[in-house]
């Protein structure tokens, strides 16, 4: 049996999110959709939203392709900054009294609060993005959807090497969290299996639990102009949002920039500061988001973990603005180098 909680005020919550959302839901309480018979996806999207720029942008184009291809109404809400578990939880939660199946948790940040709300809805498919957490979210009715970043990470890593006049270089990453750091050990690696006696500036914007620094551009500018004071010409980005301020100095100086998630050179947003963009390490989140719809419309869902990395497709670094065509056989020959398993990628700083 499903366990109620929030009562009225949940139910106001979610009538309300439903009315700006404008998705015209039906309220049959049936856990796989309207009365067409199409899927109800709740989707719940970290800090920043649809519109991110990054992370979360990524996630909203597989939405967006599944919409395409298949019968779908959806919802989507979004963190705020400075949320509790408890928050996230009943955002989650509001969706599963809702009807949604399936839900997407688009972010490490929901493992605890969807590992619950699991547990009390089991008749309910449910997906994480960038957790797998045993224990804690991986239940038989969760899928775990990760990614092999440190993989893109130290492909990139190799074009900042590469790229840079002065053998020193930046990383600024969102928040230190272990997932984070897997970008910064796999661009060092990058960096250095390259020359060995490059500088590899680290800065983190923000330490758990203050996840603001995924969303705080004039943080990124103030950490990637102290960087390239103290000779960095080439900074990567694991920043989401605040990614944004990070390009803006780079121009400012005449540097170079890395992106991270999304291909940031051809994001519209980004147009002012695309030309300092030289690459970016791209986490196929659209194609993890696609999949699991898939799965669910199909009736092939599977739970437990899935690692989308080099092989696959599921990271990649990106060619747009014509920036790293001369080191590309380079890029390709360590790439190979990893998925034949002759390069073993650290995962850990």
């Amino acid at each position: 049996m499903r366990r109620k909680r929030g009562g009225a005020l949940a139910a106001i919550a979610m009538a309300g999110v439903l009315a700006l959302a404008g998705c015209g839901a039906s309220d049959d309480g049936g856990d796989s959709g309207g009365a067409s018979g199409e899927l109800k996806i709740g989707l719940a999207y970290d800090i920043g939203g649809r519109g991110d720029q990054s992370f979360n942008d990524s996630a909203a184009r597989g939405l967006d392709k599944a919409k395409d291809e298949f019968s779908i109404e959806a919802t989507e809400l979004e963190a705020s900054q400075g949320e509790t578990d408890a928050q996230k939880e009943d955002r989650l939660r509001q969706l599963a009294e809702g009807g949604y199946n399936p839900i997407i948790a688009v972010g490490f940040a929901y493992a605890g609060p969807l590992g619950k709300v699991a547990t009390d809805f089991p008749e309910v498919k449910f997906a994480i993005v960038d957790d797998f957490t045993p224990g804690t979210d991986d239940g038989p009715n969760i899928a775990n959807l990760t990614f092999a970043e440190e993989q893109g990470s130290f492909l990139v890593g190799v074009a900042a090497a590469l790229k840079s006049k002065t053998d020193s270089v930046g990383f600024v990453g969102g928040v230190n969290t272990p997932l984070i750091q897997k970008f910064e050990a796999g661009y060092t690696a990058g960096v250095k299996a390259v020359t060995p006696d490059a500088t590899v500036q680290v800065k983190y914007l923000t330490q758990p639990p203050d996840y603001s620094g995924f969303n705080d551009p004039a943080k990124g500018e103030t950490a990637a102009n102290g960087m390239l004071d103290a000779d960095a010409d080439v900074i990567y980005a694991a920043a989401g949002g605040s990614g944004s301020g990070v390009f803006r100095a780079a121009k400012e100086k005449g540097a170079m920039g890395i992106g991270v998630d999304s291909d940031q050179y051809n994001l519209p947003s980004l147009n002012d500061v695309k030309d300092v963009i030289i690459t970016s390490m791209v986490k196929s989140v659209d194609l993890a988001v696609y999949d699991f719809i898939k799965s669910v419309d199909g009736d092939s869902f599977k739970a437990g973990n899935t690692v989308y990395d080099l092989s696959d497709g599921g990271v990649q670094y990106a060619t747009s603005g014509g920036k790293i065509e001369d080191i590309k056989p380079q890029l390709e020959e360590y790439k190979q180098k990893i998925i034949s398993g002759e390069i073993e990628v650290p995962s850990t700083t």
